[in-house]
């Protein structure tokens, strides 16, 4: 039947997108590489819940959503930050810091599939968030001189690969966006998240998405430290 092939077929446009933006960023062209994460993620979300609606989800869909994270959110993010350290040191070999993204964006992924205890929540960055970070830092970058500055700075770039790569597989319990009910006390954690996520975008643009990030990842670390101590 044609529609169990469906979500295969997003899956591998996602797979397209993520391809063509690292040529993209082999080229120069870092904003497209971005641009093209934005669509693979738009892609990500719609294999998973046409597959739900035609209701013809399968192993090798799964298999294949794994392969296509992986180059779209683990290899091109990979390569944008590799270029963004590359364009700003001499040193030959401190860009190639920027692959343990793409090695932890693969162990993460594996971790995924076998984790039970992600059916409700995610435990560690999931790469499409991490990918969507990494790759808006150019657009940050535009901002201001403070901003451009910073992210001039390849010891902070390499920093910066080095503790995403970390948080991909942290066992870090991030905050679900998912509602019981909607009273304020029981989801103040959610509606923070969702409100600091907004006021990035609608202040900084495209440029707010990494403030967005690390911010709903810092209200995870918080929530994760009072339920603990509760």
């Amino acid at each position: 039947m044609i529609k169990q092939h469906i979500p295969n077929a997003l899956t591998s446009l996602n797979l397209a997108a993520g391809m063509a933006g690292i040529l993209f960023v082999l080229d120069g062209q870092l904003e497209y590489g971005a641009y093209l994460i934005f669509l693979a993620a738009v892609f990500d979300f719609l294999d998973g819940f046409v597959a739900r609606i035609l209701k013809v989800r399968s192993e090798i869909g799964k298999q294949l959503d794994s392969l296509a994270d992986m180059v779209t959110f683990g290899v091109l993010p990979a390569f944008i930050l590799f270029s963004m350290i590359e364009s700003h040191t001499d040193n030959i070999y401190l860009p190639y810091s920027a692959f343990l993204i793409g090695i932890f964006s693969a162990l993460r992924l594996a971790k995924f599939n076998i984790d039970l205890r992600q059916s409700d929540r995610f435990i560690g960055v999931p790469t499409p968030a991490n990918a969507l970070l990494i790759s808006t830092l150019p657009f940050l970058a535009e901002k201001s001189t403070f901003f451009e500055g910073l992210l001039s700075n390849p010891a902070f770039l390499v920093g910066i690969g080095i503790v995403m790569s970390y948080l991909l597989v942290a066992e870090l319990p991030l905050i679900a966006l998912k509602f019981k009910d909607f009273s304020f006390s029981k989801n103040i954690f959610r509606y923070s998240v969702i409100a600091i996520s907004l006021i990035s975008l609608i202040l900084l643009g495209i440029a707010g998405i990494p403030f967005a990030i690390i911010l709903y990842i810092a209200l995870s670390f918080i929530e994760a430290l009072i339920t603990k101590n509760a």
